[in-house]
């Protein structure tokens, strides 16, 4: 291998052949380079996973009937979503390091490519598990007890691709979990609309995490990770379309439960266009296609959130 590898105290500079175009361009490119691999193992590049972790959690506080003292609860949300998804990928390249060197989407990883030691990255992980437990202290107790009890499915997670064909179900319950934490940390109590919205999250989730598989498909079966895409092979589409479909009837459900009026259920109008759109337009051999499908639901998401807004407003 081309160039020279030199040892730091907490990093290793790797040769540029084994450093990844997004730590050269864009936001991480323009950090100092010993700060590159640390933003790269945050996924500062991709946004999107902080994005999706946030949503559930702003449309429960936006279905709640969203005040002042709400806005403030979404900007702390924002924040706990930002660290707690930062020291997610963390948790998952450190339990994934060796088995990332083998497939070619992840092998530049900066712990999978050694230009990270172990160490620095379980400190980085401390870090950003602080920050957390700050926006944590915002919340009242019952809010606070229900964010806490999603520490057990999150460690869990990363192994979830070595036991079953749904680790994406998995992702769900835990991607979900803000619509559970979001509704109690505004009204004081934990009631049926909470978990409905929860539900039809992770329906939500298992349907775009399904479109993410899509790329690694091929080397997911090189070197045995399970995923939904693979299980469901050439149903694909179905059911991606099934999930959404699911997500969209208890989210109604969700609505009909805060205001019994057909009016309400019509603002779910919007998100239900664009999930189906998403499938129609679906290409499931084509990786490019299924990676802009699955980023387009942070707009989904935000389509969600006015809906939960227009509704919790108007009780």
């Amino acid at each position: 291998m081309a160039g020279r590898w030199r040892h730091g105290k907490g990093v290793t500079e790797a040769p540029i052949d084994i450093v990844p175009d997004s730590e050269r361009r864009g936001l991480i490119g323009a950090l100092p380079a010993s700060f590159r691999p640390y933003a790269s193992l945050m996924r500062l590049d991709r946004p999107i996973g902080a994005w999706l972790l946030f949503w559930p959690g702003a449309w429960s506080v936006a279905l709640a009937g969203i005040s002042g003292r709400g806005l403030i609860l979404i900007a702390w949300i924002g924040l706990g979503a930002f660290a707690m998804r930062s020291a997610g990928c963390v948790y998952n390249d450190i339990i994934d390091r060796d088995m990332d060197s083998k497939v070619e989407r992840t092998r530049l990883r900066p712990l999978a490519s050694k230009r990270i030691s172990l160490r620095s990255a379980w400190i980085l992980l401390v870090a950003l598990s602080l920050i957390g437990l700050l926006v944590l202290l915002q919340l009242n107790v019952i809010a606070a007890l229900i964010a806490l009890t999603s520490l057990t499915p999150v460690a869990a997670y990363p192994f979830m691709k070595r036991i079953t064909w749904w680790p994406q179900a998995w992702l769900g319950l835990i991607f979900s979990w803000g619509a559970l934490v979001g509704w109690p940390a505004m009204t004081g109590r934990f009631d049926l609309p909470a978990l409905l919205l929860w539900a039809g999250a992770v329906f939500w989730v298992i349907g775009y995490d399904t479109v993410y598989a899509l790329q690694d498909k091929e080397d997911d079966a090189l070197v045995g990770v399970k995923s939904s895409a693979l299980a469901l092979g050439p149903y694909a589409k179905t059911g991606i379309f099934s999930f959404y479909l699911i997500a969209l009837l208890l989210w109604s459900a969700t609505i009909w439960q805060v205001r019994a009026d057909l009016l309400a259920l019509a603002a779910l109008l919007p998100v239900a266009a664009h999930l189906s759109w998403q499938v129609l337009t679906l290409q499931t051999e084509d990786g490019a296609n299924a990676l802009a499908k699955f980023r387009s639901n942070r707009f989904a998401g935000l389509l969600m959130f006015l809906a939960c807004l227009v509704v919790g407003r108007s009780v």
